[in-house]
């Protein structure tokens, strides 16, 4: 990832590129984000108080209704930061799953970090519905800290206001990237009667103490504190987002409700106006819906410590019965190996990235890495072209040419290809293999379409429909599939032009210069426009039918990368 930054400075932010040869993806449209209401806090309850996925998300979640996927589907097993290892995954519920994903802090655009976590457990979900799961996905979102109100204090805008507007441009954002929208997504201004009766119950069950309004959380009362990242409770110390305060009886001690300070945002509490601390949120939203147990809670690694250890204390202190079977993190998005973070201002956001690359582009690249390893760049690629190339030549059929019967060796190679696939998603979402394993029904497709052999198989086009039906199943599982794949490559060649700062025309013209130039045998004159072409992205693509381009990994990359290996 970090060399693939350096290669591109300003002016244009980021140029993030996976469209070698002929690849995707088309812009989707708005998706409906339907809120729901609190459910009640049930602590000890036996069954998840689930809520069925909205026929919105059903419907987009592209999955085909062919059952020829669900015959070999494989027990999943997830890696599980508790446990520090793989293991099966067996919901608290069968057929059900609960998943709560940590949120954004909305008072920023997000960046390419955020888009990795979220691309990550879309794929997740996604995943966890093509096995048939009902699954109650929680998202939530953080409206009220410490980051909003003195981003709002810069701008000279209303806190809740401000967060209000970043979080509708994080929804843009997810839809660009083609991410289900959550079951719930619920904003902390909306729970407080939830978070201050949480707060009531720690402070009831003796795990908490208050100081002139504040309220702390008392670390030396819960033994088991720093099972979830490692840490010993005297390594411990005060953890981000947690300031030091020598009014504590332990330095690792968090706040779950600050008093009110002059100018900021409050709401009334047993122990006078303030906010909640940051921690406090997502216990009390996980479990207003999805109860004290439930199946998965997720989000980045940088969360392990403090955020995920300090929401398992106050959990379990304010009900026993406080229970999650699977934490599951995605590693970061490293630039120059450090995180990439706003803290840091060293971040793109997913805004830079799109502005130049189709959004569909960003998600392949960030599932082109394995999603607990640090991201790095790879050169992923998928033919669209071969895509669009198959379904228009199925589709120019009529009924009377399909004869009924697929080919065995077709079988066998569809039947391996959904094996593999399958195989690896279960295998805690190893999506780096699922593409690799694309090739090869794309190498067949295209064997198909474009070799004198491949025209004259038997039953060619039954083959080609059945390849290309697979693709498009699994494509739906990643979350990878355009909703047109002719428009999609339209959207490629106009991201293309744009990073080349060349028209259409202006290509053209070149092609036309270059075809003068090998016709009059000036062939050093017609390379150096091929070469020029190539350095900002453009390849010309010579056939007896003449010559066409397409987007590609501009030149000055592939020797980059050349070099590295």
């Amino acid at each position: 990832m970090a060399s693939l930054l350096k290669w591109y400075k300003p002016p244009l932010p980021l140029r993030l590129s996976l469209i070698n040869r002929k690849t995707f993806a088309s812009k989707f449209g708005e998706t409906n984000f339907a809120i729901r209401s609190s459910s009640a806090i049930n602590c000890g309850s036996k069954s998840h108080p689930l809520t069925t996925c909205s026929e919105t998300i059903r419907s987009n979640s592209g999955f085909s209704d062919d059952n020829s996927l669900r015959q070999i589907k494989k027990e999943l097993w997830l890696h599980n930061t508790m446990s520090k290892q793989k293991e099966v995954f067996k919901p608290k519920v069968e057929g059900r799953v609960g998943m709560y994903v940590c949120g954004v802090t909305a008072y920023d655009l997000s960046h390419i970090g955020h888009a990795r976590v979220y691309v990550a457990f879309d794929v997740l979900y996604r995943y966890l519905k093509y096995l048939g799961y009902e699954v109650n996905y929680i998202r939530n979102f953080t409206d009220v800290d410490d980051k909003i109100i003195a981003r709002a204090n810069e701008l000279g805008e209303d806190p809740i206001n401000l967060s209000r507007r970043y979080c509708e441009e994080f929804h843009l954002d997810m839809a660009f990237l083609n991410c289900l929208p959550p079951s719930v997504e619920p904003r902390v201004s909306d729970h407080m009667s939830q978070i201050i009766d949480m707060i009531k119950q720690i402070l009831d069950n003796g795990c908490a103490y208050t100081i002139n309004g504040d309220v702390y959380f008392s670390v030396d009362k819960f033994p088991e504190y720093g099972r979830l990242s490692g840490r010993k409770l005297e390594d411990n110390r005060a953890g981000e987002r947690v300031a030091v305060d020598s009014r504590k009886k332990n330095p690792a001690d968090f706040a779950l409700w600050k008093s009110a300070k002059e100018g900021e945002p409050f709401w009334e509490s047993p122990w006078g106006p303030g906010r909640p601390g940051w921690h406090i949120e997502c216990s009390a939203m996980s479990a207003a819906y999805l109860g004290y147990s439930f199946d998965i809670h997720g989000g980045g690694m940088d969360l392990v410590f403090p955020h995920h250890e300090n929401e398992i204390a106050q959990s379990c202190a304010a009900c026993r019965q406080s229970s999650v079977s699977y934490w599951i993190h995605n590693g970061f998005v490293t630039i120059d190996s450090e995180k990439m973070s706003k803290s840091l201002g060293n971040f793109f956001t997913i805004r830079q990235v799109i502005e130049l690359y189709h959004p569909l582009a960003l998600r392949l690249f960030l599932m082109g890495t394995h999603y607990r390893s640090p991201i790095n760049y790879s050169d992923q690629q998928l033919e669209m072209q071969t895509l669009h190339d198959c379904e228009s030549v199925v589709g120019q059929q009529d009924d009377a040419n399909f004869k009924g019967s697929i080919p065995p060796e077709t079988t066998t190679s569809v039947n391996k290809f959904n094996d593999e696939c399958l195989t690896s998603m279960s295998d805690d979402l190893h999506t780096t293999v699922v593409l690799a394993a694309m090739s090869e029904p794309l190498k067949t497709i295209n064997d198909l379409l474009h070799t004198r052999k491949g025209k004259k198989q038997a039953s060619r086009i039954e083959s080609l429909a059945a390849l290309g039906k697979t693709i498009r199943n699994i494509l739906s599982i990643l979350g990878l599939l355009p909703n047109s794949y002719s428009e999609a490559l339209e959207k490629l060649r106009e991201y293309a032009l744009k990073r080349a700062r060349l028209t259409e025309d202006e290509v053209l013209q070149k092609i036309e210069e270059r075809n003068g130039a090998r016709k009059n045998k000036e062939y050093e004159k017609s390379d150096a426009i091929r070469k020029d072409l190539a350095a900002v992205g453009v390849a010309l693509m010579d056939s007896p039918e003449g010559t066409t381009w397409r987007p590609a990994i501009p030149l000055a990359m592939q020797e980059h990368q050349c070099a590295a290996t």
